[in-house]
């Protein structure tokens, strides 16, 4: 009881910027040169909302799961740009649940609504064990996944992403790693603002450690997409 006590604790510290920002308002854009304010928003914006796995790529095996709260803070340069806000700092909440499937293959999928903000969003993977893992290798998967804001009457926002992870257990201690690349389309209301829309890829990198007591499961991870920096943590259940 007391490691899980520890444990909400370094949680709570994630959110404790407080849920910040307002409102996404395309309208925000005028003046200047709105449709590269635009443009950089929505990389900013897609590397904030992009699948972050939280978990390492050993399979959980066909009776596994892997259950958690989540929040993800990521610093933007342009969140202000379309909220009118005084902060940067995109501060994400999310519901995860991962599910073992035969062959190595895992699903997962989560869904979230930032507190304060018009933002919500949905996503899942498909992860492939190319290796299982053991004491004496590690294990290695390949992962595709896709999210999708919903929650912007003004702007439809859909990510899609590759990546390629490597992990390797030590007793209850898993640190990973992983490579890969993010398609994103950001498509706003041109009759409403004027603006185009933008699409582009971003390369991604990522690092993290997961730790198991048992039932309980905590998990940190970095994640670098495009430009954008991200900081994740999970507290829940892994079995």
């Amino acid at each position: 009881m007391k490691k899980s006590i520890s444990l909400l604790c370094v949680l709570g510290c994630f959110v404790q910027p407080v849920w910040a920002a307002n409102n996404i308002n395309l309208s925000n854009f005028t003046g200047g040169t709105p449709q590269s304010d635009f443009k950089a928003f929505s990389e900013d914006l897609g590397s904030a909302l992009s699948y972050k796995p939280i978990t390492p790529p050993a399979p959980l095996g066909i009776t596994g799961f892997d259950i958690g709260l989540e929040v993800t803070s990521t610093k933007m340069r342009n969140l202000a740009l379309a909220t009118g806000g005084s902060t940067n700092n995109l501060i994400v909440p999310k519901l995860h649940v991962y599910k073992g499937l035969p062959l190595n293959f895992d699903v997962g999928a989560f869904y979230s609504s930032v507190p304060t903000t018009n933002i919500k969003f949905y996503g899942g993977e498909l992860r492939y064990a190319i290796l299982e893992g053991g004491v004496a290798l590690p294990a290695v998967g390949i992962r595709g996944a896709f999210t999708k804001l919903t929650g912007v009457s003004q702007l439809a926002l859909t990510t899609k992403s590759l990546d390629v992870s490597v992990s390797k257990g030590f007793a209850i201690f898993t640190p990973y790693a992983g490579i890969g690349r993010v398609w994103v389309d950001s498509t706003p209301d041109a009759a409403a603002t004027g603006l185009t829309e933008e699409t582009f890829q971003q390369g991604k990198v990522f690092v993290g450690g997961n730790v198991n007591f048992g039932l309980m499961n905590f998990a940190l991870e970095y994640d670098k997409t495009g430009s954008a920096p991200s900081y994740s943590a999970k507290l829940g259940f892994r079995f």
